[in-house]
């Protein structure tokens, strides 16, 4: 079994891309309100920093910051994953060993994540994260996708600054 390292520094600010198992799905944007649902709970238990967010049909990125002294952004993300298939009511193709753990096989097991080191870099993954449904050809303009904290940012019109709790 791989070793995955991942850099947990408590308090710090990360970049994330999680996906569903099946590349070309569209079950997030089309069960958006479960998904929501979802992240909203577990925020409330574990709280989240969100500086951005966007949702795809079959990926999101989110750029999280984690309040001081905690490091857990793995149990956030699967509580969602969790909580979003069962409300969804989906299911992916399951393994052996996803029907022996409980899984429905909907997300890919694991995400990508990266620490942020600098404001810098931190704007760039904001950027990232707004753009990428022009990137995937899915509209023209960034503010045309609806999936997106950038709407958010535009309305409090305090761009980049963290919010408790919220997601696209």
């Amino acid at each position: 079994m791989p070793n995955y390292r991942r850099l947990r520094v408590p308090g710090a600010t990360y970049f994330f891309t999680v996906h569903l198992a099946e590349r070309g799905g569209t079950a997030l944007t089309e069960r958006i309100d479960c998904l929501r649902q979802a992240y909203r709970t577990t925020a409330v238990e574990q709280p989240i920093w969100c500086k951005a967010m966007v949702v795809l049909p079959d990926h999101l990125h989110a750029v999280w910051t984690l309040p001081p002294g905690d490091s857990d952004f793995s149990n956030r993300w699967r509580k969602i994953k969790a909580r979003f298939s069962h409300a969804s009511g989906l299911t992916g193709v399951q393994t052996a060993s996803m029907v022996r753990k409980g899984e429905l096989g909907l997300w890919q097991r694991r995400f990508w994540e990266h620490m942020i080191r600098d404001p810098d870099e931190e704007r760039r993954a904001v950027t990232f994260v707004h753009a990428d449904p022009v990137r995937h050809g899915l509209v023209q303009q960034i503010t045309d996708w609806p999936f997106s904290t950038l709407h958010r940012d535009l309305r409090t019109a305090v761009r980049g600054s963290p919010t408790l709790h919220s997601m696209a």
